[in-house]
Parts: C-alpha cells; sequence; structure tokens
C-alpha cells in the first residue's frame, strides 16, 4: 500500500483480504468447543460430546493428541478432572494459537517486515521471579473446573462467589496480580450476568477464552519470568493505543527502538496502566496516566526517548522505569514510519499469548482513498478495502473519524477480528489550508492548550478532587 522503496510497513493488500488455508476450520472446532462450555461438561449432551471430541481430533497429529484424547472421552462422559480441563484448554489454547500464527505470516508477507528468530542474539539474561504458592494456583484451578462443570447457563451467585477468597489470598502475592487480575474481572463479569439462566445472549467466545486462558495460568511456571532482558538506546514513537474501561486505564505507547550498540531496529511496546473512577474520561485519562511514566510527555511534544538498560520482555514489552530514560530530540512519527518501520524486527510472542486477539502490528498507509459504506469507514488501496476501525479512535485525543477520513497517510495498527483485517488508526497527516497536517491519537499525552481537552482535564480535576474530599470524610468517621 506504499512504494516497497519508501520504507513503510504495508505492501500488499492483496495478501489482506485472500483466504488463509485452515483458518475457518480451527475457528469451527473452536466454536464448537465453546458451545459446549455453555451448557457446562458435568452431563454433557451429544453436541456436547461432539464438540469436546471435535478439539480432540484437531490435535490428533501433534504432541498433545494422547492427553486431549484422553481428556475429551472424560470430559463426553462427565467425569473430566483438574488435568482433563487443563488439557482441554491447551489443546484450544494450540489451535488459536495455529490460527495466530498463520494470521502473523500473513502480515509478515503482507509488510515485508523481518520476525526475530530463535537465532537472534538476545539482551543479558535476568534473573526470574519466584514462582508464587502452588496451592493459590490448585484453588483457582478448582473454581475453574467448577465453572466448566455447571457452564455457563448454570451460572449463580454462589458459584461466582467462590473465586473471591482465591482472588483476595492472590493480591498480597505480587507474583500473583497477574493472575489475580485476570481472576477477579472474569468473575466480576460472571457476577453481572447472574444467573445464566435468564441470559439472553450468552459471550460464548469471550468467556470460554478468559476461562481457558486463566485455568493455563494456574499451571506453575505459566507465567513467564517477566524481563528477560535490558534494552539501551534511542526510542522513537509512532502512536499511542488507548484502553479504557469503567474503573481502568492504560496506554501502550508502541515505538521503534533503535540499539546504542547498532543492529537493526526493533519494534517495542510501552504500557502504563491505573485504576480510575467512571467520571474521569477523555483527556482527563491523561492526569492519571502521566504521572505514571515520562515517555508521556515525550509522546505528546513529539520528542524521541532515551533509555538505559531498561528491562524488556521477551514480546517486546519495556517495563517502564522513569529512572531509566530521558526526554531526547524532536522525532516525527511519519518520519520514522517512513524510513525504520519496513526494516524493524518484531518479537516473537510467547506460546501462551497466541491469540488472534493479541495481533497489533504497527503499519503505514499512503495511497489509499477513503470510502464510507454501510459497513463504516475503509481505505481503498488498488481495488482493495480495508475496514477502518474508528470505534477504538480514543476520546482522550485530537484525532477523529471525520480527521481520519479526510486523511491521505496513516500510522495505525493492523488487527484481525470478525473474520477479517482492521486498521486501527494511531496518528494521520491530512491537508488543512493547502498544508499537511498530522493529527495523533497521543497529541494530549503531556498536556494541550486545545480548548476541548484543557475542559476535559479541568473536569476530571474537579472529579478527582472530590472523590479525594469525600474518601477523606469517610477515613476521618
Amino acid at each position: 500500500m506504499v512504494p516497497s522503496d519508501a520504507g513503510g510497513g504495508l505492501m500488499r493488500g492483496d495478501l489482506l483480504s485472500d483466504p488463509v488455508e485452515g483458518l475457518d476450520e480451527a475457528l469451527a472446532v473452536v466454536d464448537a468447543f465453546d458451545e459446549a462450555l455453555v451448557a457446562g461438561l458435568l452431563r454433557p449432551g451429544p453436541a456436547q460430546a461432539a464438540g469436546v471430541s471435535g478439539l480432540a481430533g484437531a490435535v490428533a497429529g501433534t504432541p498433545l493428541a494422547a492427553r486431549v484424547a484422553e481428556a475429551a472421552e472424560k470430559a463426553a462422559a462427565g467425569t473430566g478432572g483438574e488435568d482433563h480441563f487443563v488439557a482441554l484448554a491447551a489443546a484450544r489454547n494450540a489451535l488459536l494459537g495455529s490460527v495466530h500464527d498463520a494470521l502473523v505470516q500473513r502480515i509478515d508477507e503482507a509488510v515485508g517486515r523481518p520476525v526475530e528468530g530463535d537465532e537472534t542474539a538476545g539482551p543479558e539474561p535476568v534473573a526470574a521471579v519466584p514462582e508464587p504458592s502452588a496451592n493459590l494456583l490448585a484453588a483457582a484451578r478448582s473454581w475453574l473446573c467448577d465453572l466448566a462443570r455447571g457452564g455457563w447457563r448454570g451460572l449463580d451467585h454462589e458459584l461466582v462467589a467462590g473465586a473471591a477468597p482465591v482472588v483476595a489470598a492472590m493480591l498480597p502475592e505480587p507474583g500473583m496480580r497477574r493472575r489475580a487480575a485476570l481472576l477477579d474481572g472474569f468473575a466480576a463479569e460472571l457476577a453481572a450476568s447472574c444467573p445464566g439462566a435468564t441470559l439472553e445472549r450468552v459471550p460464548v467466545r469471550r468467556w470460554a477464552d478468559l476461562w481457558s486462558r486463566a485455568l493455563l495460568l494456574t499451571v506453575p511456571g505459566s507465567a513467564g519470568a517477566g524481563a528477560v532482558g535490558t534494552a539501551t538506546g534511542r526510542l522513537l514513537p509512532l502512536g499511542v493505543d488507548v484502553q479504557e474501561h469503567a474503573t481502568a486505564v492504560q496506554a501502550q505507547v508502541h515505538a521503534v527502538l533503535e540499539p546504542a550498540g547498532g543492529g537493526a531496529p526493533r519494534l517495542v511496546r510501552a504500557s502504563v496502566s491505573a485504576p480510575k473512577p467512571d467520571t474521569v474520561v477523555g483527556a482527563g485519562l491523561w492526569q492519571l496516566l502521566r504521572p505514571r511514566m515520562s515517555l508521556l510527555g515525550a509522546v505528546g511534544e513529539g520528542r524521541s526517548a532515551q533509555v538505559e538498560a531498561m528491562p524488556v520482555t521477551a514480546e517486546g514489552d519495556l517495563l517502564w522505569d522513569d529512572a531509566l530514560a530521558r526526554t531526547g530530540e524532536p522525532a516525527d512519527a511519519f518520519a520514522t514510519a517512513r524510513v525504520m518501520l519496513s526494516a524493524a524486527t518484531a518479537a516473537r510472542v510467547e506460546p501462551l499469548d497466541r491469540h488472534p486477539v493479541r495481533i497489533a502490528v504497527p503499519v503505514l498507509l499512503e495511497g489509499y482513498a477513503a470510502r464510507e459504506g454501510e459497513d463504516g469507514l475503509a481505505f481503498e488501496v488498488a481495488g482493495r478495502l480495508l475496514a477502518v476501525d474508528t470505534d477504538r479512535i480514543p476520546a482522550a485525543g485530537p484525532l477523529t473519524p471525520e480527521a481520519v477520513a479526510a486523511s491521505h497517510a496513516c500510522v495505525g495498527l493492523l488487527r484481525w477480528d470478525a473474520g477479517e483485517f482492521l486498521l486501527q488508526p494511531l496518528a494521520v497527516e491530512t491537508t488543512v489550508r493547502k498544508k499537511t497536517v498530522a493529527v495523533h491519537a497521543g497529541a494530549w499525552a503531556g498536556g494541550t492548550s486545545d480548548k476541548t481537552g484543557v475542559r476535559a482535564e479541568k473536569a476530571a480535576t474537579d472529579a478527582v478532587a472530590v472523590l479525594r474530599e469525600r474518601a477523606g470524610r469517610l477515613l476521618r468517621t
């Protein structure tokens, strides 16, 4: 979608619209197993037994074959134990992992970007985090298996409440907080949907995803070792992805890292999250995030950052520490994308994280025409349409669907959802009064003089002040 010598990210739009062999069949097997979890596996019927058996058949030629076949047989008979449910979750994860790999391979072919291989020399390793209590993992696994037996239609408050003591025991343990957050959020969703028998619509894929991931994280050692090395060099931001929920917000900066010692540039991410009251929205979110990561200030000012021995995971996630970074020279995201993006290596994804929903590949598009249709906005290049996910554009910045529709260049994240590739815009170039102007989703990250942004920040300041005053009164009484 840009000339091959321009350094841009997305080259072959036709590859993104062509079918991927075996993808539909793999997803059909996952769907059938997920449907089996709706009614539960305590007394499975013929359709549920077929869904479980289909999962075993899909991994028959893999090292999982014998264990999953036994698990499917036990589950279909209603006698599945914890080890059997773990095996079924592993098979489901492996199948979705194969879908992830096929889609990422297609993106690699379309973008023409190198990917780190196993032979890539990595940074010096750091010490692994000791594995936390096995008893807590076993308690979480027991609750998750009870969910599978009861099914989503069998949900009640007593069943869901079984997660509360497990989460409470996990939270004080630093090595358990990842699992605790997942279990707590999952349990909250289930509690809000009780009783399951009266639900008009069950989020089948979502709950099966959460269940299987949580169950696999109860296997000792599954949470990984955290940071595996350090990164030193110049960080060139591409854009910010903001993810907001009623009680939490996260900003993820996608960037290119130029290693100080030379070598190929790398695609990396740096994330920061914070709890929030539901009254803080829009540009006010930056007030919660800004004090936690100085990189947001550099992004807002359009500057690079110098990092020194910053911890980084194998998947390219920087574990940000302000003491290890300083703001650098001005850096234009579009210049970075045009010159360096196609040459930047992308880290391999860890096995447990291989899932289509995790795909978010930075790309550059130019020379397209915006098309507004019944299904929303799309970019047309060489006769091919790429859907644009304008719903992901955050209200915490000046980027709008209208600006995207009027643009002629876009830096965004290539995602996959509901059977097609989608583009999430992070920044666009558009023409205003015959001049090219860049509009970034994260432009207000470090502060803004924009009237809309200033009003939102003031409203957030007032809301937080009121909440703090009320909390102080409660503590004094």
